[in-house]
């Protein structure tokens, strides 16, 4: 078995604050460490009958929330080489097997779902456990003085 070095830090998106400003964080880590940078997002599909319309398509709707994400992170000055990953299924899941490539997962401390006040959310501590890599858990930027 061949040992492949892992070259990418794997950042998890959801479109929250605490993930756009994780993906900042990790753009600064994977610069100073010489990894490449992945913008890592997932989507399940939706079942809402009175709402269905033929035309829907969640992964494109998915890989549009990605790319207003990067944009809110970065404006017009995305890092060059910045991967874009959007995966169907369930996030934790999606991001364990993602790890096993990675020379480390970034995260922020809650995502959209979940309850305000904790101070992780269920993906953060599952990736925490389980991840097949370092996990660094973004705790957000500091406030301004």
């Amino acid at each position: 078995m061949e040992n492949t070095p892992r070259s990418n830090v794997v950042v998890g998106i959801d479109g929250s604050p605490q993930s756009i400003s994780a993906l900042r964080y990790a753009a600064t880590l994977a610069a100073s460490l010489g990894h490449g940078l992945v913008a890592f997002s997932s989507w399940l599909p939706r079942i809402a009958l009175e709402d269905y319309t033929p035309d829907w398509a969640p992964e494109q709707d998915a890989r549009d929330a990605l790319e207003k994400s990067i944009e809110q992170a970065f404006g017009e000055d995305i890092p060059a080489g910045l991967e874009r990953r959007v995966v169907m299924g369930p996030a934790a899941p999606n991001l364990i097997e993602a790890s096993k490539d990675a020379a480390m997962l970034v995260l922020g401390t809650r995502g959209r779902g979940g309850f305000k006040g904790l101070l992780l959310g269920s993906v953060s501590s599952s990736l925490a456990a389980h991840a097949k890599c370092p996990v660094l858990i973004h705790h957000g930027e500091a406030a301004a003085a």
